[in-house]
């Protein structure tokens, strides 16, 4: 499968993760990473208050598709391998990595590097070795 170049739609998009990002951390002090986001929802230890910022935030993104549709009148048009096991997997290994790097690729990548923590640039260096080694082989060596 061959990928799309949009380099407008992605800037646009970097641009409105970036001021989502800023105005999270200006409004709350929170960190804009979607696992720790997540886990604010359903964490006993989180306080109502915290829940309700998270809980909003995601359910922002959730509407971005529906908002979408509304404005332009059809859904964005995406790929999705029909491997359900491959996705599977995939799922589960992005989990892992969440836990053992504590943060996903939006903490540590977006709002981590931002704040010259070491150990962001550490864990998003190591994300996008991992990223780029992932696309080597499943693209040029088995060509999923």
């Amino acid at each position: 499968m061959e990928t799309e170049f949009t380099p407008w739609l992605s800037l646009g998009g970097g641009m409105m993760i970036g001021g989502a990002s800023v105005l999270l951390m200006a409004t709350t002090g929170g960190i804009a990473g979607i696992s720790g986001l997540t886990s604010n929802i359903f964490a006993r230890k989180t306080k109502g208050e915290e829940r309700g910022v998270s809980a909003a935030f995601i359910l922002g993104l959730l509407l971005a598709a529906p908002i979408w549709f509304l404005v332009t009148g059809g859904w964005p048009q995406q790929w999705v391998p029909s491997n359900s096991a491959l996705m599977a997997l995939a799922g589960l290994l992005v989990g892992f990595g969440s836990v053992y790097g504590n943060g996903c690729t939006s903490g540590h990548g977006v709002c981590g590097i931002s704040r010259g923590s070491a150990r962001s640039i550490t864990a998003t260096a190591t994300f996008m070795a991992t990223a780029f080694a992932t696309v080597l082989i499943a693209r040029h060596l088995t060509g999923v």
